[in-house]
This record gives structure tokens, sequence and C-alpha cells, in this order.
């Protein structure tokens, strides 16, 4: 018979960083506090969450890399908010950000959840960071401590097979 390994949506008593882009700061602080929630409602404890805001999107990636490097998390969350204007800014910022934090997640060794919208209007994205109508922070925080719990249950000891 086959394995099934799965992750459970529960703390223990993990570290969890998350990275917050200022820019679009009305949508960002929404996505934060439905993040916050779900870490809180799933047994997690004021003290071992770090917030740690970036200018923007464009800096999440490399402060994500440095904070899964340091040791002192069992997982990242990056939360941000690039919308569409009257250039290709968005199209480049999008992919060049979401490529870059795929990267970053296959780079460290703790999980990181992708909490950034890429949206075409300010009113879609305050619909979708709304913690009452969209709640993607929530949603990507308990992506984060699903992935966590399966990380947890993947790490074989030293030495077995």
């Amino acid at each position: 018979m086959a394995a099934s390994i799965a992750g459970e949506v529960a703390l223990q008593d993990q570290q969890i960083a998350i990275v917050v882009s200022r820019f679009n700061r009305m949508v960002t602080e929404q996505l934060l506090a439905g993040a916050e929630a779900a870490y809180l409602g799933h047994g997690g404890h004021p003290d071992k969450l770090t917030k740690v805001w970036v200018p923007g999107s464009f800096e999440l990636p490399a402060t994500a890399r440095r904070l899964g490097a340091s040791g002192h998390y069992a997982g990242l969350l990056t939360l941000g908010a690039i919308i569409k204007g009257d250039t290709l800014h968005f199209e480049v910022l999008a992919h060049q950000v979401t490529r870059a934090l795929l990267q970053v997640s296959i780079d460290v060794p703790v999980p990181l959840s992708f909490g950034v919208l890429t949206t075409l209007s300010v009113e879609q994205a305050l619909e979708r960071a709304d913690p009452q109508t969209g709640d993607k922070g929530g949603e990507a925080m308990e992506s984060l401590i699903e992935l966590i719990s399966l990380n947890a249950k993947l790490a074989w000891p030293a030495g077995s097979s």
C-alpha cells in the first residue's frame, strides 16, 4: 500500500516571518490583517510572528531569501499588491516578482507562501484582500501553516533511508 503524507493547518510553536510590501498599503494592510487572524486562529502566538516591511513587491524576494536562510523561521509569507496601470510596468513586475519568489521557495530550506495579488484594478485588489470577502492573506497563511506541518513530516532523520 502506498504511503500518504499530508500537512495539517495547525501550529505548534513555530516562528514565522511575514514580508509585506508598503506599496499599495491600503491593500497590503488588509492582506496582513487576514494573515494575522489566520495565524492566531490556528494556534500561533503573537510573539512568534515577525513582520518585515519592504518598500514594494520588487523587494520581497531578496528579503524573503535572507530571512529564509537565517535559520530563525519555520516558514515565510510574502504579501504584496501589484495593480495594473497604464504602462507595461505591471506585467514586468508581476512576472519578475513571481519568478523570483518561486526561486526563493526552491532555494531556502523553509516553506514560503505566495500572497502577492496581481489585479487589474484597485477595486479587485481590495475585494481580494478584505478579510471578510476575499481573505487572500488568510488563505496564504493557512497554506504556509500546512506547508510547515508537511515540511516537518518530510524531514527524515540523518542517516535514515
